[in-house]
């Protein structure tokens, strides 16, 4: 291990943005099999909930804390909403044009994506997906305003909450979060087919368990092996499925340095490294 570092080249990472939503109706079995785009939305609040401490006192000290159980909600923003949304929002049409307000909530999926970015690609470094399921739509606001010389489109808002699906072996789970730098690009892509459609296959939201297995086996797990050093000269090794950088800058084959150089090692996509692996090294300037 080396000395801890901060806004090193390449390290300065960010999220911004949402796009790509879809919206899910889930059939009578819950298996959500229609997928809708959603066009106009702005923004995604996402707000956990829960996860307070309950003191214990025994023997006239604090004994211990238990820990309330934790609840995803979210607030939803957007100019417009796709047509299969509206029975999510309390709303019937007894014939085409006619709405009634007032009316039962059908539960429904969510997906999105937000950019991530750093300082040397900006929001092309990657994305992440977020996958929502058993939401619920709140009643909200709709203020109409007249048109004046500083007219602004109406922006509708839903507060969200929401009832956790079956995860095996884990707690029962209403979001889940896919980083596109981290996962198998390959298998990211069969996930975006099935979220977003194919010719000759509908959009779906597969349940946790389906996403998992779809990651499951495409992570292999790699050491970096230290570069060896010798009269200023650094020789980096090959070693499939492992990146070595210095100041945020891939480098391979040999790096001549006039200074002091702290070398990393990063997984490529597919792979990952062992909980408890070195890998950064200090490498000091002879003169």
């Amino acid at each position: 291990m080396t000395k801890l570092a901060w806004d090193q080249t390449g390290a300065r990472l960010y999220e911004t943005g949402v796009n790509q939503g879809v919206l899910y109706i889930p059939d009578g079995s819950g298996v959500y099999s229609d997928g809708y785009a959603w066009n106009g939305l702005t923004t995604v609040t996402e707000s956990p909930s829960g996860a307070e401490a309950n003191p214990q006192y025994a023997d006239n000290i604090k004994y211990l804390n238990l820990i309330s159980a934790e609840q995803f909600g979210a607030t939803v923003e957007a100019f417009t909403f796709p047509a299969e949304f509206a029975q999510c929002d309390g709303t019937a049409t007894p014939t085409p044009g006619v709405s009634l307000g007032q009316q039962s909530r059908k539960t429904f999926g969510l997906c999105y994506k937000t950019r991530l970015g750093n300082d040397l690609l900006g929001t092309d470094y990657g994305y992440k997906l977020h996958l929502v399921y058993g939401a619920t739509a709140a009643p909200s606001e709709k203020a109409y305003a007249t048109i004046n010389d500083s007219p602004e489109a109406l922006s509708f808002s839903w507060e969200l909450t929401t009832t956790p699906v079956d995860v095996p072996g884990f707690k029962p789970t209403a979001s889940m979060t896919i980083d596109s730098t981290l996962v198998d690009a390959d298998a990211l892509a069969t996930l975006e087919d099935v979220l977003y459609g194919t010719e000759g296959q509908d959009p779906r939201l597969p349940l946790p368990a389906e996403v998992i297995a779809q990651f499951a086996d495409t992570v292999t797990e790699v050491t970096p092996a230290k570069p060896s050093f010798a009269a200023n000269v650094i020789t980096i090794p090959v070693i499939t499925g492992v990146t070595y950088k210095i100041d945020g800058v891939t480098k391979t084959g040999t790096v001549t340095i006039t200074e002091d150089v702290i070398v990393n090692a990063v997984p490529v996509s597919g792979y990952k490294f062992p909980p408890v692996t070195d890998t950064d090294w200090l490498f000091v300037y002879a003169p």
